[in-house]
């Protein structure tokens, strides 16, 4: 789910698209198949996470696509490892924050040294918040991890179909000058998010903190238009939007009061719609996101369908709102040249290059 992608021209997906989504669905679909059939839908989210590793490379040379996935792969199940971690040792909500932000601030950094796209750190802090609060004891730490890797692997494999074989020279590039400023803005808008999660709750936190990363994935660090924040308000609004209809989807969905492999099939069919419209409409992605995600998550930890939609809607804002301020509060050292007066002593050389073209024009009109 390519968030910092540009949106592509028009809202129809192509030939590229559709197997993109495709590929990215059949991580999911084969191992989803296997545990709804062994009668385990709830650890259907463990595997999810380890599908978005099929997310990454998009439109990339087989070689290349293929070690960004295993870098992303590696960052998901590192995620995850965290959040079943804090999901055994009952963590409180501060502690929940405090790995987060850590976590955002360290993925953003790694995210742009490796150039993954999907750009940020949004996937692997969504694994950690997810993650833990799965209840304890609904499988062992180890299988847990064991779960997503496996997947993760398997979507590597996949990934492999359908990519250009050829290996482009590719030129060694160093860490994005600004990539520390970029980790500062999403150190302060998960920290904000999460402050707002202290005050409402463990789940809030988990979801208001995911919702944060998201406008900030619309600015890209190796570009020098790093502050454009009208791409930001662009990106949340879509988020919120996406989100809105996909919360009014799933409360649809729950209000059919679907058996668990029901839910569990649906979990695993909206991956497919949700890729191929990500390049495409950012909104409508969203909007097949979300409810895969509220499904998978309640199949998971039920909870009260009007309470868990009214909440979610909450969160998006309290999240979306903190993302949208760290990008406008934190801007990139050098992108503006600031107005300096003609008269400051910083522009005397200036003065003197301007008295020589002077004097020389005058020169040459009295030479003629």
């Amino acid at each position: 789910m390519d968030a910092s992608a540009r949106t592509r021209a028009g809202a129809r997906p192509d030939r590229q698209d559709h197997w993109h989504a495709l590929r990215v669905a059949a991580g999911l679909a084969l191992p989803g198949a296997l545990l709804l059939a062994v009668g385990r839908p709830e650890l259907l989210v463990y595997i999810v996470f380890g599908s978005f590793t099929g997310v990454y490379g998009r439109g990339e040379s087989r070689w290349r696509r293929t070690r960004h996935q295993v870098q992303a792969g590696i960052l998901l199940c590192a995620g995850v490892a965290l959040g079943v971690m804090l999901s055994s040792l009952h963590a409180r909500t501060w502690m929940l924050v405090t790995v987060e932000v850590a976590f955002a601030t360290a993925g953003s950094v790694v995210a742009d040294a490796l150039r993954l796209r999907p750009a940020g750190p949004f996937f692997f802090l969504f694994a950690i918040g997810a993650t833990a609060t799965v209840p304890a004891g609904l499988v062992t730490p180890q299988s847990a991890i064991g779960l997503c890797a496996g997947t993760a692997l398997l979507s590597v494999l996949i990934g492999l179909i359908g990519s250009p074989s050829e290996m482009p020279a590719e030129r060694r590039s160093r860490l994005p000058p600004d990539a520390g400023t970029h980790a500062l803005r999403y150190a302060l808008a998960v920290s904000a998010a999460g402050g707002a999660g202290l005050l409402l709750g463990f789940d809030h936190a988990n979801w208001a903190m995911a919702a944060a990363a998201v406008p900030l994935g619309a600015i890209d660090s190796g570009r020098p238009s790093d502050r454009d924040i009208a791409r930001v308000l662009a990106r949340a609004g879509h988020r919120t939007a996406g989100t809105l209809a996909g919360l009014i989807l799933t409360g649809v969905l729950l209000a059919l009061g679907l058996p668990s492999v029901a839910i569990g099939t649906l979990v695993i069919a909206l991956l497919f719609p949700t890729e191929l419209f990500m390049a495409r409409h950012y909104a409508l992605a969203v909007g097949f996101f979300t409810p895969l995600v509220m499904l998978m998550t309640e199949l998971a930890d039920p909870t009260d369908p009007f309470t868990l939609i009214l909440y979610r809607g909450l969160d998006t804002v309290i999240g979306v709102a903190a993302g949208v301020a760290a990008a406008a509060l934190v801007g990139r050292r050098g992108t503006t040249s600031p107005i300096v007066p003609t008269w400051s002593p910083r522009n005397r050389p200036l003065r003197a290059r301007c008295a020589r073209n002077q004097d020389s024009t005058a020169g040459a009109s009295r030479s003629k």
